[in-house]
């Protein structure tokens, strides 16, 4: 008789994973109409907005990417794809702040955005760690 598998994926994580992806999707979209509303109506360095966009990208990318893997990771219990989610949480986290302290221009709108996004950060990666180890710990046969 074979052993039973364990279910060792992480509901919480899973369901943090989800809104995530639901908030960011949010999140991308009020920052393409907030930098639309800075341009006509603040004094916007050219050079500036562009850092900024393409910061904005590129943290849409790694975003997105982190998600992906975080997901996957966490459903198919495989360490290496959790492994790069969390390891892209670290440079996501940095944008966040960067958007929340150092823009050219920051908004209040954009202040309580940033701020809601470092908290999921917060709370995903100490559920992300947990669901590592409790992988680490699976026999493989």
């Amino acid at each position: 008789m074979a052993p039973r598998s364990r279910q060792r994926s992480s509901t919480p994580l899973q369901v943090l994973l989800f809104l995530n992806g639901w908030y960011s999707a949010t999140y991308f979209l009020l920052e393409a109409f907030i930098f639309v509303y800075k341009v006509l109506l603040l004094p916007y360095p050219v050079t500036n907005l562009v850092l900024d966009l393409a910061l904005l990208l590129l943290y849409l990318g790694t975003e997105a990417t982190r998600i992906f893997f975080g997901s996957k990771g966490n459903l198919c219990q495989r360490k290496v794809p959790l492994s790069i989610s969390l390891a892209l949480t670290v440079p996501a986290a940095v944008m966040a702040a960067y958007y929340l302290l150092l823009q050219t221009y920051a908004l209040r709108l954009e202040a309580i955005l940033n701020a809601i996004l470092l908290l999921f950060y917060a709370v995903e990666l100490p559920l992300g760690i947990l669901a590592l180890v409790s992988f680490s710990s699976v026999e493989s046969y």
